[in-house]
């Protein structure tokens, strides 16, 4: 990377240390470790020539350069609690300074915005690059009144005069800072070491998008929205793992005067996993259930199996490496809690239709069928459709 190449760069800072969130930054928003959805906001743009994730964490780190960043490492004097965000993205453009990078405009992004939106990234670049804002950041529009409580704890009105409620289309809007991002000039920033300096100009987002993740209760709501707001993507798994038990049934059994457990299945889903194996793609059926029935379906698929596991992290894991396989690039379709641990694993967790809430918010896919009517199938014919 030259300077000429790197007029426009973005900043992450990252740190490990969050005590409202444990582990905040890799948290996952539809299926994705929020720094790496900031990565992929910023690249996504089409404006950034270099996205940089300042961190002081392993984990983080690796997030970042999986999702396409380059890391810098953040000293432990300005990763505490207390430090700034300028501090670290001082520090940062130094390390790049160092090396002949002196980019003309900065990007700063907050991985705790799990919905930046990209458009709205390149224009506020657009209009810093452009000379028509030294300083520009995110905000949402708003009309809605608000007050503070005064020394005495009494109501006391902030911005407007309380015996006057003229109509919202008779006032004009108030903007509130979302924190997903910040452009501004790099010596300006410099010199201000500040964030907000000279012409300060305003790009709208969207309202659904204005979400800060600080604690548990907004990351449960952003997991919630993700599916929601982000269109579906092409599902580019080259290997499928698969739960059994509301996967392929629809996690019910008929059990007969002798105790014999009977499971009722989709020929549909059969077909998909035909359509998966004639194209090369391995499948996995991992099971928790030590059935009979599992393994006859799995022989009827011709599809491997491994069943009456308790720890299916564990063993995915050891499959995954004894076959050479990037669980980054696989896709694991669950329905419950037990599956959660298999699905942080991979770069694909899917869930079906009627999956538990918790698996639905874990999930980067949630399918349109659920389990045992379908839903295999659907997931066979997304992957094959995005070879």
């Amino acid at each position: 990377m030259t300077p000429s190449t790197a007029q426009t760069i973005a900043i992450i800072p990252a740190r490990g240390g969050s005590k409202g969130v444990p582990g905040k930054n890799v948290a996952r928003v539809g299926g994705i470790p929020l720094v790496a959805r900031a990565v992929r906001a910023a690249l996504t743009s089409g404006a950034i020539d270099l996205v940089v994730v300042s961190t002081d964490d392993a984990a983080i780190a690796d997030a970042a350069r999986a999702a396409g960043a380059r890391v810098v490492d953040r000293p432990a004097d300005i990763s505490g609690d207390q430090a700034s965000s300028e501090s670290a993205l001082l520090h940062a453009l130094d390390t790049l300074a160092a090396e002949g990078i002196t980019p003309r405009v900065t990007a700063f992004l907050q991985a705790t915005s799990p919905f930046i939106p990209a458009a709205a990234l390149g224009e506020a670049v657009a209009l810093v690059r452009g000379g028509r804002a030294d300083s520009v950041f995110s905000a949402r529009e708003s009309y809605e009144f608000v007050w503070r409580r005064d020394a005495a704890g009494a109501a006391s009105a902030l911005g407007h005069d309380a015996a006057h409620r003229p109509r919202r289309q008779d006032r004009d809007p108030h903007y509130v800072e979302t924190g997903a991002f910040y452009v501004f000039t790099t010596d300006g920033f410099r010199e201000a070491r500040h964030r907000f300096f000279g012409r300060t100009g305003i790009v709208e987002v969207p309202e659904e998008t204005a979400i800060e993740i600080d604690d548990p209760a907004q990351l449960r709501t952003a997991q919630t929205l993700a599916h929601l707001l982000e269109p579906a993507e092409p599902l580019a798994a080259r290997v499928v793992v698969t739960d059994f038990d509301g996967v392929h049934t629809d996690d019910t059994a008929w059990v007969d005067a002798v105790g014999t457990e009977h499971v009722r299945v989709s020929r549909s889903d059969g077909m998909g996993v035909a359509l998966l194996r004639r194209a090369g793609v391995p499948v996995l059926i991992l099971s928790t259930e030590q059935n009979a029935v599992v393994g006859a379906r799995a022989e009827k698929l011709q599809v491997e199996v491994i069943h009456g596991v308790d720890d299916k992290a564990t063993v995915l894991r050891q499959w995954a490496t004894d076959r050479g396989i990037d669980l980054a690039e696989t896709a694991y379709l669950g329905n419950d809690v037990n599956d959660l641990p298999a699905m942080a694993l991979v770069g694909w967790p899917v869930a079906v239709a009627d999956a538990r809430p918790e698996v639905v918010a874990a999930a980067r896919v949630v399918l349109t069928r659920p389990g045992g009517a379908g839903a295999v199938r659907e997931l066979a014919d997304r992957v094959l459709a995005a070879r």
